[in-house]
């Protein structure tokens, strides 16, 4: 579903991201872990068309996001980790302006949204203007409009910060209902322990390069997984 080979980003002389290759398959519920400046957004905006890149090449369903970025982008949706809505609209307004711009019928659109904004207890906020709102809720307004189209990849940064217990107990259920209908998730995050529990395969960046990569379990071992990061990331 998500295929980097050879990715290589530039900000002038500075090498952000160096030689970088992964693959996500259909199915995957996949953890990219690192510090901060290790290179992590980065990938994530050239993986969602952002960000053009220095050398290597990015596959989405097999589609390359340098050539059939418009294609690509129908099968993505993504989420940053301060999701940046329009404040003058409302709930409402946003979740069918997104729904438009995907060709969301209105009975799919209708029931996915009342479904989405009631789990996540939204649904009596939507004819507010997101003005008003607090960055959890805008962040479950951001997820709700990420699944109405229903991508074949979901591509999210720090997808549990500002989230209550129970909202992110139930967009780890979103993940696995995607995964289990063969979408895939690919997402960063410093939560290590959520990772572990959540992903079945995991990477690891430091410096813009991959240190590991591979089943979760295969790389955790026995031991967790902030010991393992902190272990590679130290001694690298």
């Amino acid at each position: 579903m998500l295929s980097i080979k050879n990715f290589t980003k530039k900000y002038g002389d500075k090498v952000a991201v160096d030689n970088l290759s992964l693959e996500v398959a259909a199915g995957d519920i996949f953890g990219f872990i690192g510090k901060n400046g290790a290179g992590k957004t980065t990938t994530i905006k050239a993986v969602v068309g952002i960000h053009n890149f220095d050398a290597g090449e990015i596959f989405v369903d097999k589609l390359s996001v340098k050539t059939q970025s418009m294609e690509c982008k129908r099968r993505i949706a993504y989420i940053p980790d301060n999701p940046d809505l329009y404040d003058f609209m409302s709930g409402s307004k946003y979740l069918n302006f997104v729904a438009d711009m995907f060709d969301v019928s209105i009975a799919e659109r209708t029931q996915a949204i009342e479904k989405y904004a009631k789990e996540l207890e939204i649904w009596n906020d939507l004819n507010s203007p997101i003005s008003s709102y607090s960055h959890g809720m805008k962040q479950k307004t951001a997820l709700i409009s990420a699944l109405l189209h229903k991508p074949k990849l979901l591509v999210l940064d720090e997808p549990f910060v500002g989230l209550d217990p129970k909202s992110s107990f139930t967009v780890k259920r979103y993940f696995k209902e995607m995964t289990n209908e063969g979408a895939a998730v690919f997402f960063s995050s410093h939560g290590l322990e959520v990772v572990q529990k959540l992903c079945n395969k995991i990477a690891i960046i430091k410096d813009g390069k991959l240190i590991a990569a591979g089943n979760t379990e295969e790389i955790t071992g026995q031991a967790s997984l902030e010991d393992i990061y902190l272990e590679l990331t130290e001694n690298e």
